[in-house]
């Protein structure tokens, strides 16, 4: 993959193989975002896992002190006579049996997230195509599967965040933008880093958290130390 100049210069201004500390890799990040817009944050936590094993998945939601600075989008797919509570919440689209058979005929959900009620999930299941691969799919496990709609749809526009593992076992998170102050970041990163430390599959061996890497929408990604990162949270 060939990369443009400004990623390229931006590359060579610091060293790529050092394991820097949480706020010396976001503050490398802030001035290595080459776009003039308002680049987002993200991490990537490589997990000692084994992704092929469904008892060692890695997934849930959490909710980050200071959100990620985007306008999340949110579908919720509920009776009728639950829309006008998911509609006052600030859900975006909402609808039910139309609208997943307009899905289903092709038009896309221009969601981040998605969340139904449980007596809507029997049809809902028959998107498993459309939404699976973009990892919109409602989950009880992600609390997506939920009664609680004006609760739910709330706080995942106000920052709440769903993670998962990747076939690699790798979770790729935004955490924020580059306007975000350095300690602002720091605190999304050490909420997250609990969460996932918290999730950790019983059957994962050794190090868990193998290597993690921080970088803008643009930029290059800079390692952290997972180690005094997990020292750190542990300690709390």
């Amino acid at each position: 993959m060939s990369h443009g100049k400004k990623y390229r210069e931006a590359a060579s201004r610091y060293d790529k193989e050092h394991r820097y500390t949480a706020r010396e890799a976001f503050d490398l990040v802030k001035t290595l975002a080459p776009a003039k817009f308002d680049e987002t944050v993200e991490v990537v936590y490589t997990l000692g896992i084994d992704a092929k094993k469904a008892d060692q998945l890695v997934r849930g939601t959490v909710s980050l002190p200071h959100g990620t600075g985007r306008d999340v989008k949110v579908a919720v797919f509920a009776p009728p006579e639950k829309e006008a509570e998911a509609k006052k919440a600030g859900a975006d689209i909402v609808g039910g049996a139309e609208l997943i058979e307009k899905l289903q005929g092709g038009q896309e959900l221009d969601a981040d997230v998605a969340i139904a009620t449980p007596d809507m999930m029997s049809e809902v299941g028959k998107l498993g195509r459309v939404l699976g691969p973009r990892g919109l799919m409602p989950n009880p496990k992600s609390g997506t599967v939920t009664d609680e709609l004006a609760k739910t749809v709330a706080e995942f526009k106000a920052g709440k965040i769903e993670y998962r593992n990747d076939r690699y076992g790798n979770v790729h998170v935004p955490i924020g933008k580059v306007s975000f102050e350095t300690d602002q970041l720091f605190a999304n990163l050490q909420e997250l880093t609990t969460e996932i430390q918290r999730a950790r599959p019983a059957g994962a061996k050794g190090r868990y958290m193998r290597a993690m890497t921080v970088s803008s929408t643009m930029g290059p990604g800079v390692k952290v130390d997972p180690v005094r990162l997990e020292e750190m949270v542990e300690s709390l």
